[in-house]
């Protein structure tokens, strides 16, 4: 089988293990020739490939990013972009395709899928809001990152007196929020799930002042204030429409500064969170989707993602999993609520 892999939208720690696992289960077991297409769909539409063999993917595994190279590119948002990519597909004999992506880059396969192409995809996100699979692989790390940096916020808080505000990613969904500042003991923690109200913040801030510590405020960049929009870096949208966020986490400590009269200061993580060496459970994670969809595509499936279900990798419709996002259910974020102030 010739089988074409793909890297898309933002890059996240353990898609190279992904790319590993795919060629050595895909070449190692089955013989079969594995091409990589360069930067997401734009290689895809492109023909931009490479061979993957063995000697390609060895020492990848603890490596981020990916040697793919990713893009944003959304091929439907182009009027001849689905056309060039199964005259790609077929020129170079394409049996099989694994994009490892989040909503944007699988919804793009299930298209795909419908249009005759056979399909498997893997789940790929930091925020961890693809619906139908427990864990994405690179949260982990993501929240790792997140975890270590508010760790180190807490004695510069209590050194200088100062309210610190972190801003995490989470456009949609605050699990990153919500896992990070349960776990580095964040005193408020703010997602897009749950408008929040300045007041009841101002008063958690206030009251950890007077217990004599400093508040660690934890925020994610689409988290929105329930009398106010979001606050945006740009207006500017990527090629499936989505808004640059950004800004939330500066907007929140000049608030709290002149609401309280304490200093106050935002650390914006950005992309620190996805960058850098996955974490033992992403590579793990990472690996075992990889083989799970080289299994899938020998198996004759297509359409369908490879997701994580307890401890089981398992299989389901691209349309199931993309059909709408896991956000934070409101009895998740009362069991973070309890440590509010």
């Amino acid at each position: 089988m010739r089988i074409g892999i793909l890297t898309g939208g933002g890059d996240c720690p353990g898609l190279n293990a992904v790319i590993r696992a795919v060629v050595r289960k895909g070449v190692g077991e089955h013989g079969d020739d594995i091409i990589g297409f360069r930067d997401g769909w734009r290689g895809v539409m492109e023909a931009d490939s490479v061979p993957l063999d063995l000697a390609a993917v060895r020492g990848l595994l603890p490596r981020g990013g990916t040697v793919l190279g990713t893009s944003r590119t959304n091929p439907y948002a182009l009027d001849d972009g689905a056309d060039r990519i199964l005259a790609a597909l077929d020129r170079l004999g394409i049996d099989g395709l694994v994009p490892i992506g989040g909503e944007d880059t699988l919804g793009v396969a299930g298209r795909l899928a419908d249009a005759g192409v056979r399909v498997v995809g893997v789940p790929k996100t930091i925020d961890n809001d693809l619906d139908a699979t427990d864990y994405t692989f690179g949260f982990d790390t993501a929240v790792g990152v997140a975890m270590e940096a508010i760790d180190r916020l807490h004695t510069t808080g209590d050194s200088h007196h100062r309210a610190l505000v972190v801003e995490v990613m989470g456009r949609h969904a605050g699990w990153i929020a919500l896992h990070a500042g349960m776990a580095g003991g964040a005193n408020v923690i703010l997602i897009p799930e749950h408008p929040f109200d300045v007041d009841a913040v101002v008063r958690h801030v206030e009251h950890r002042f007077a217990s004599g510590f400093s508040p660690i405020i934890v925020v994610s960049e689409g988290a929105q204030a329930t009398d106010g929009d979001l606050v945006l870096a740009t207006g500017q949208k990527d090629a499936f429409g989505h808004v640059r966020l950004g800004g939330m986490g500066p907007a929140l400590a000049a608030l709290i500064e002149e609401r309280t009269g304490r200093e106050s200061r935002a650390v914006v993580l950005g992309h620190v969170q996805r960058g850098g060496t996955p974490s033992p459970f992403d590579r793990v994670l990472a690996t075992r989707f990889g083989l799970a969809a080289v299994d899938a595509l020998h198996a004759g499936e297509t359409g369908v993602m490879v997701a994580l279900r307890g401890t089981d990798i398992v299989r389901v419709p691209l349309s199931v999993a993309t059909a709408k996002l896991k956000l934070v259910p409101p009895e998740r974020y009362a069991e973070a609520e309890v440590f509010f102030g």
